[in-house]
């Protein structure tokens, strides 16, 4: 049972919470939930996924010196010079991820659309001003999937579980999911059937507005006319509808030149 001593709040990306040792800081955010327990000379990180049909709205952190029960798996990892203090940063997929649109769209000749893309995140847990990394837990089951234009060429992506959508408000905003605007511009002389496209996840940094929502710079995909690459662009900012924001995690990869990308066509759209 829980104890009268807990207390619940909203959970906060990179804030840096001081625990003493003997508690135990429990989170759930969408279906799954971390116990993180601060002993003397160990830090002890729980997880378990849970079964939840709904999709819940909020990140709840309660604090106390309740553990569960031993039929939870724990990783248990030595201290060093940390004061107590642990960090739960944001982290993209370290693999590209497969969008769709919530249905398949068509974009004629010549011309474009925009798209809002939910990603599910990573938690990285880390402790100390250093903020040591401990751990990293996928907030959702990641499935995965192929896309090429065959088995032998192409990559192994995640697949999203949200749909990419045309009206930002229809995109489910979540403290576990990131928006990422994306614009595909149809340069070829014919329409382009839009059926699913691959998300450069690694390459996105994070941001945080003033509601707590995450966002990462915008993305620009431009089809070429004859129909052999692509061409990919991501900005330096996040855009004005993400609101004021700041920086909370940078990408896990860096484009070695510049910040366009070229890929092959059918390793970006299938």
């Amino acid at each position: 049972m829980t104890e009268q001593t807990e207390s619940q709040r909203e959970g906060v990306w990179a804030h840096p919470y001081q625990l003493a040792s003997g508690q135990t800081q429990q989170h759930q955010l969408g279906h799954t939930r971390v116990w993180i327990t601060l002993l003397d000379l160990e830090w002890q990180v729980r997880e378990e996924k849970l079964d939840i049909h709904s999709d819940p709205l909020h990140w709840q952190e309660t604090l106390g010196h309740t553990v569960p029960s031993a039929d939870i798996p724990v990783q248990r990892f030595v201290r060093m010079d940390d004061q107590g203090i642990v960090r739960f940063n944001p982290a993209m997929g370290c693999r590209p991820t497969v969008i769709r649109p919530f249905q398949p769209l068509t974009i004629p000749a010549g011309g474009r659309c925009l798209l809002y893309v939910g990603t599910s995140l990573w938690m990285k847990v880390c402790v100390g001003d250093g903020q040591t990394e401990l751990t990293e837990i996928p907030l959702a089951v990641p499935s995965m999937t192929w896309l090429g234009r065959n088995t032998m060429e192409g990559e192994l992506c995640y697949a999203s579980s949200t749909f990419g959508r045309l009206a930002l408000e229809a995109v489910p905003k979540r403290p576990w999911r990131a928006v990422t605007p994306v614009t595909i511009i149809n340069r070829r002389e014919q329409s382009l059937l839009l059926e699913r496209f691959s998300l450069p996840t690694p390459l996105l940094a994070l941001y945080r507005n003033e509601l707590g929502q995450l966002w990462t710079p915008g993305v620009t995909v431009e089809c070429e006319t004859d129909m052999n690459s692509a061409s990919l662009n991501i900005e330096q900012s996040v855009p004005a509808c993400a609101g004021q924001c700041q920086l909370v995690a940078p990408p896990r990869e860096k484009l070695a030149k510049g910040r366009r990308l070229v890929r092959a066509f059918d390793r970006m759209f299938g």
